[in-house]
């Protein structure tokens, strides 16, 4: 049926002939650039939930006066004097780092030297080498043991209901008179 044989006659060659040169470049056009940049930006920028927590870096021969504001997270190793503004975002401050400022964030780590107040809406975390010379406000607050922490702390259940808070910190700060409803002011 079928045989085994192969058949003695030589197989007709295609009728074009091939170009067998390996000394011409090869043609890359515009779209094979586009899909390979497009393949390495997939890599390189991750997308969903990753993509969103991107951390840009301040290196630690970087002096930095002003303001820094962003919608990232950052870590510095670096010397910043001014105002750090990231709202929702973590800032972490490095074992280098030098920052005499004020800061606003979602979450602070410090393990360098901060000098002013830092008010975070979820934590605030001090490092055992870390050191923070001024006032703290957050839900969090997290020190270990060995760090320097110099201030007051201020802890608001949730800065997330602005309402409660602005009426939770003026009986807190309001002194024990009796307020015109009749209470007294509370304590925390």
């Amino acid at each position: 049926m079928w045989s085994n044989k192969k058949p003695d006659t030589p197989q007709a060659a295609d009728s074009q002939p091939t170009n067998l040169q390996t000394t011409q470049p090869t043609k890359v056009t515009p779209a094979f650039w586009q899909r390979t940049t497009k393949m390495n930006n997939n890599v390189l920028r991750p997308t969903g939930a990753a993509a969103d927590r991107v951390m840009a870096r301040l290196g630690s021969s970087l002096h930095v006066k002003g303001e820094i504001s962003g919608d990232e997270d950052l870590y510095i190793d670096g010397t910043v004097e001014g105002l750090v503004h990231l709202d929702e975002r973590k800032l972490t401050v490095g074992a280098t780092a030098k920052l005499t400022a004020d800061v606003i964030a979602g979450e602070v780590i410090v393990y360098g030297s901060v000098k002013g107040n830092v008010r975070a809406k979820g934590k605030i975390e001090i490092k055992k080498d870390g050191s923070v010379n001024g006032d703290l406000t957050t839900a969090q607050i997290f020190i270990e043991d060995g760090a320097y922490f110099k201030g007051s702390i201020e802890i608001e259940k949730s800065l997330g209901m602005e309402g409660d808070k602005n009426a939770l910190s003026r009986t807190a700060s309001a002194p024990n008179t009796p307020t015109a409803a009749g209470a007294g002011s509370k304590s925390i």
